[in-house]
């Protein structure tokens, strides 16, 4: 008779983050959320989240104290903690210290298996007590190793326990794989999607609607002021969806029409819209706007940065732009029914296959939690 298998045990592990949504229609942090209920979905992780207040899925727990809840909400109504250092650097700065001060006790009151955190700067507050990190990174935090004498302290950080840094595209691995070199592994895991996007059923409108949907800040509008002039006018609507997070005047040709939500953009934008688009040159990881775009079939148009290359095959699962020209032709290509539906339907079987769903990000998860605890073991045997 055969062994009945004995199921993994259940790990405990605590999540940190500085972003997270206060409610369904809340656009800050939704991938942290939809993480954490995919963990929770596994039933074999037992999540505890540090991190801003709001609406916990399933059996997620707080890992703040009540102070820490007022602390991070009263950071989160400022802007957030990459708004405030952009903003008001020495502000965020002394926000910095706190959150990394506050992360820190709540790491010493849970006794956990494995701390999982997002941003490469949260692993500076995690207590020396040998316990494996999984730190996810993100485009942003190249802005941080770009700070002289950080990749020193991270490299110190790193080596005291067993570390596995998860970029969430491919284009970081190696830079990152050269600059932790010995004290951290560095395997790629993008963030999954939920699965409606790929139900997301398209009629595009016959009047050409574009969609830019972004945090609003120069770096992220990127060329799209300069190279966006007279292409777009009442024959062709371009529409901007996102939080004005610094004081950009927008041209007249730009119908803006505010912050947007998840439910918003499945059912109401994506699914009229000729395609999004794209012009940033901010520090991105894997945009996960176009992402889920891409799942739903949308064309996407984007500049030719490396997190977009990483992304999109210019020309089968979209189109990559180097100047106003190419802007155009993209445009006029992706309004092209036949074109359209093709490349869209190109994308969305690219993000099924090589990105998956949230579960799916869930699993490697897991699969890396268990890795880093085998190798504690084996070191501390």
């Amino acid at each position: 008779m055969s062994a009945i298998p004995t199921p993994n045990p259940r790990l405990d592990v605590l999540l940190g983050t500085t972003s997270f949504p206060l409610d369904a229609a809340d656009w800050k942090g939704r991938f942290i959320h939809d993480l954490a209920a995919a963990l929770d979905r596994t039933g074999q992780v037992g999540v505890t989240l540090w991190g801003p207040p709001g609406e916990l899925p399933g059996r997620v727990t707080s890992a703040n104290s009540d102070s820490d809840t007022r602390w991070l909400q009263r950071m989160a109504d400022e802007g957030g903690i990459a708004h405030l250092l952009r903003r008001r650097p020495v502000n965020g700065l002394v926000r910095a210290a706190g959150v990394l001060t506050r992360l820190r006790a709540a790491c010493r009151r849970r006794q956990v298996d494995v701390y999982h955190v997002n941003w490469l700067q949260l692993a500076l507050a995690l207590p020396a007590d040998r316990r494996p990190a999984y730190v996810a990174v993100l485009g942003s935090d190249f802005g941080l190793l770009r700070v002289p004498g950080m990749a020193g302290l991270l490299r110190r950080a790193f080596a005291r326990r067993q570390t596995l840094l998860a970029p969430n595209a491919h284009w970081m691995s190696a830079p990152l794989a050269a600059q932790f070199e010995g004290v951290a592994e560095v395997r790629t895991n993008p963030f999954g999607v939920a699965p409606g996007w790929f139900e997301v059923k398209r009629s595009p409108a016959t009047h050409r609607e574009w969609l830019v949907v972004s945090r609003i800040t120069r770096n992220k509008m990127g060329d799209l002021f300069d190279w966006g002039r007279d292409l777009f006018s009442a024959g062709r609507r371009l529409r901007l969806l996102g939080p004005m997070q610094e004081q950009v005047a927008l041209p007249e040709w730009i119908d803006y029409e505010g912050p947007t939500n998840p439910t918003a953009l499945r059912e109401h934008w994506f699914p009229r819209a000729a395609g999004l688009l794209t012009l940033s040159r901010h520090d991105e990881g894997r945009p996960q706007v176009m992402i889920e775009a891409m799942a739903a079939g949308l064309p996407v148009v984007a500049s030719r940065i490396a997190a977009h290359a990483d992304l999109i095959r210019d020309g089968e699962t979209g189109w990559l732009v180097d100047d106003r020209r190419q802007l155009q032709q993209a445009l006029d290509r992706a309004e092209s029914t036949t074109v359209a539906d093709e490349v869209g339907a190109r994308a969305r079987t690219a993000i099924r296959k090589e990105i998956g769903t949230w579960d799916d990000h869930a699993a490697r998860c897991l699969s890396a939690y268990h890795d880093l605890l085998a190798r504690e073991s084996r070191h501390a045997a």
